[in-house]
């Protein structure tokens, strides 16, 4: 055990969007848990068995079917919260979702249709929640979702996912002065690429990993370790004084204006890749 063994002991909250023991929601999660939080899941249907083994790994005491697209889903999930609880202390939001048809070629080809849908899922349903959930932060908080830096900059194949991640983080500063007078605290955590579920869906993945790699300041890729330490310091109150923020896990890549020219042979042989794998896709 840590020496955060008790960082979080007597603290209680919901965590939205765990999937699998490979996310960024299952890394918090299990920083939270062995700091001492209780924690409540939701899950969809189709996700049923699968949430229910992480939920059983981290002893949470709620279960709960919840769709964040279904208002009376939605009403029901927080009713019975309330009802085993009475109150929380943090609200980790890890859901995403876009056609992943449509996170490959150009974003000027997004329907309308998955436009709406990723902005529903993506973005909306963090400020849903997060009012939701401060209703029952009587005593402060702190509310967290997943971002990435595709929202701040263009990304190739991130497309409609990128636009909705844009929202997500102004979101965030809205939401940081709507609820910061109930010592509510609201924050974004933007993580480096990481090989998650979430990720499957992205075209040329690897070579984004090998290109952070190769560029960031400390050389190396980010960790699921290093994503869920960084939410546990976002979700407790180690963090007391931060709100508004977008808080980047990526080993300082965001913080890079070109190419590390230090790393310019195994940029050179990437690129290379690079080209090979869009020769490979064209014939």
């Amino acid at each position: 055990m840590s020496n955060t063994s008790k960082l979080m002991e007597g603290k209680k909250g919901i965590v939205f969007g765990i999937s699998n023991d490979k996310g960024i929601a299952y890394a918090i999660s299990k920083e939270l848990h062995n700091a001492g939080a209780k924690l409540a899941f939701n899950y969809l249907p189709v996700m049923e068995k699968r949430i229910k083994e992480a939920a059983e790994e981290f002893n949470a005491e709620i279960v709960l079917p919840g769709n964040v697209q279904d208002d009376e889903s939605m009403d029901k999930f927080f009713k019975e919260v309330e009802e085993k609880w009475g109150e929380i202390d943090f609200m980790l939001h890890a859901v995403a979702f876009s056609d992943k048809t449509e996170l490959r070629g150009e974003y000027k080809n997004t329907t309308r249709a998955n436009f709406l849908n990723t902005m529903d899922i993506s973005c909306f349903s963090y400020t849903d929640l997060a009012n939701r959930a401060a209703k029952l932060m009587k005593k402060g908080g702190a509310c967290l979702t997943l971002t990435y830096f595709g929202g701040e900059k263009f990304i190739p194949h991130y497309n409609v996912m990128g636009v909705a991640k844009a929202a997500l983080d102004c979101s965030v500063k809205y939401l940081a002065s709507d609820l910061g007078k109930h010592n509510i605290r609201v924050n974004a955590l933007s993580a480096g690429p990481l090989r998650t579920l979430a990720a499957a869906g992205i075209g040329d993945f690897h070579l984004m990993q090998n290109w952070n790699e190769l560029n960031a300041p400390l050389r190396r890729a980010v960790t699921l370790e290093d994503v869920g330490r960084a939410g546990l310091y976002l979700l407790s109150d180690m963090s007391s004084g931060v709100t508004g923020e977008i808080h980047h896990v990526d080993c300082g890549y965001n913080s890079m204006g070109m190419m590390n020219a230090e790393q310019i042979e195994p940029i050179a042989d990437l690129l290379n890749k690079i080209v090979e794998s869009k020769k490979t896709n064209k014939e």
